[in-house]
């Protein structure tokens, strides 16, 4: 194995109630009668952007829409970078135990900023040697896991995740898939290559 690749929400952090409490700031200020809870935004996590707030937010007229979108981004980024969200058990152990062997990385579906402020609120980057996202490049996840892999000259490699999405993406990518089935999603778990019940597991997998 050359390195591992993580999806973000539902594999290494649960952020849903602290991104519906950024949202919720935002349409309060601008009198948008919509207030959404942690169970919403936890349905539409490994969504792109524009899709959540199409899911969301379907009555926000067009023209108000990309500001609506840019206060949500900003909103959200200082937030969770100031007060993170709920990491799964034994994250540090794991990524540390696994950083000493392999390369990590991060590949996700959300915009640019998202990552960073993980980083920020919870000084983890140091464990990890790049990551790429939906925001900054446009592309879909698979291309951003080949993208990444070119970029760091991986050969070989896993990807872990917890939905049906972040299963397609990785075999399209030609990556292994390990299946976090404590998070979000549902998969077939013939379909994968490795199945966890919690992060610590992948210290018995690598």
């Amino acid at each position: 194995m050359d390195g591992i690749i993580f999806d973000m929400d539902g594999t290494l952090w649960d952020a849903s109630d602290e991104v519906a409490h950024s949202w919720n700031v935002v349409l309060k200020e601008k009198n948008i009668n919509r207030v959404i809870t942690g169970k919403d935004m936890r349905a539409c996590m490994g969504m792109l952007m524009d899709d959540i707030i199409d899911k969301l937010l379907p009555k926000v007229d067009e023209a108000e829409r990309e500001a609506v979108k840019l206060d949500i981004f900003n909103e959200e980024h200082e937030y969770l970078a100031a007060n993170g969200g709920k990491l799964y058990p034994e994250i540090e152990d794991t990524l540390q135990y696994l950083s000493e062997k392999y390369e990590l990385f991060i590949v996700s579906n959300c915009q640019d900023g998202y990552i960073q402020s993980f980083f920020k609120a919870h000084g983890l980057e140091k464990y990890f040697a790049d990551f790429e996202c939906a925001g900054s490049t446009g592309l879909n996840k698979n291309e951003n896991i080949l993208l990444l892999a070119h970029r760091n000259g991986l050969s070989k490699y896993a990807y872990v995740g917890d939905t049906y999405t972040d299963m397609k993406s990785a075999k399209d990518a030609g990556a292994q898939f390990v299946y976090a089935s404590y998070g979000f999603g549902k998969v077939d778990e013939s379909d994968c290559d490795y199945v966890i019940e919690n992060l610590n597991e992948l210290k018995e997998i690598f």
